[in-house]
């Protein structure tokens, strides 16, 4: 028999080749939101059986791809026997925990953190956080709401330093996820961190230097997570202060990244004929939400005149 034979006819496989054992299948977890059992396996959170329950929790800096920090406190939940209220995003589901969800102390709460944000920073690129205030009845003028966005938007500008990507710091709410996508969670290139302190806190490069000479590689995986609109497509944004960006106009369609055979898929919003946003679902198992630079934004130049 040649070697070309042994090599592309493989003996078959004995059938006593030794096989891991199966793991077994962790026990799941009882507790009890707003009165009703819920049944979520171990590890889950606390949010995970909220949704389990269906109940709809407000989050601002969770993302199923990051790793929770606990920053924002809108996801807090009332939990028996705790002197405080607790995150849901972060807390473990243990066995025998009540929980509620909507009591007089988590609305409250929910409420003035959703007033503060609102009294200080614009949020009308933040669909979901103005749906909140609503539900909580959220008035941000008792903090005096238009005198400091006004404040917030002269003092801050939005940085056009590349042609991809821009950074609006009035829209920032300071929910650290840019900073958990550019590090340890998904790019490991530490571009970004947070600077300052207290109210002077603000997202930055190392020394505040230009995004073109920082450590970026442009993969926009920040733009992915932000649920503000601080950081924007370039073009996005310029359709915006042109009065154009229209999305009842717009189309998305899922589809494979051309550039590689890693085989991201992508989400190309379309407007006039035009790609002029991409990103990448959560839960697409090969990206998780991830892309590269040819991903994100090799695609953006297609339009009528390029076909």
């Amino acid at each position: 028999m040649s070697d070309d034979a042994i090599y592309f006819n493989p003996p078959p496989r004995s059938a006593h080749t030794p096989t891991a054992p199966a793991r077994p299948a962790p026990a799941p977890v009882e507790v009890t939101i707003d009165g009703r059992p819920v049944s979520v396996p171990t590890g889950a959170t606390l949010l995970d059986a909220c949704s389990a329950a269906g109940v709809e929790t407000p989050t601002l800096c969770f993302a199923s791809t990051l790793t929770p920090v606990n920053a924002c406190r809108v996801c807090v939940v009332e939990l028996e026997g705790a002197r405080t209220l607790v995150p849901a995003c972060a807390r473990k589901a243990e066995p025998g925990m009540k929980v509620l969800t909507d009591s007089p102390r988590v609305r409250l709460s929910r409420k003035v953190v959703l007033e503060l944000l609102g009294s200080s920073v614009d949020l009308s690129t933040a669909p979901d956080l103005l749906r909140w205030q609503q539900r909580y009845a959220a008035r941000p003028a008792r903090f005096g709401s238009g005198a400091a966005v006004a404040t917030v938007a002269q003092q801050t500008k939005v940085k056009v330093d590349n042609a991809l990507y821009v950074r609006d710091y009035g829209k920032c709410v300071l929910c650290y996820k840019c900073v958990e996508a550019c590090g340890s969670d998904a790019q490991h290139t530490f571009a970004i961190a947070v600077a300052g302190r207290g109210f002077h806190a603000h997202i930055s490069t190392e020394a505040d230097v230009p995004l073109p000479d920082s450590a970026c590689v442009y993969c926009g995986n920040c733009i992915q997570v932000c649920p503000t609109g601080a950081l924007m497509f370039k073009t996005e944004h310029d359709l915006r202060a042109a009065g154009r960006w229209d999305p009842a106009a717009q189309t998305q369609t899922d589809t494979i990244c051309p550039y590689c055979g890693v085989g991201c898929t992508l989400t190309l919003t379309v407007q006039d004929q035009r790609i002029v946003k991409v990103m990448s679902p959560p839960d697409a198992p090969v990206t998780r939400g991830n892309l590269c630079i040819k991903g994100r934004f090799g695609t953006t130049f297609v339009g009528p005149e390029d076909t």
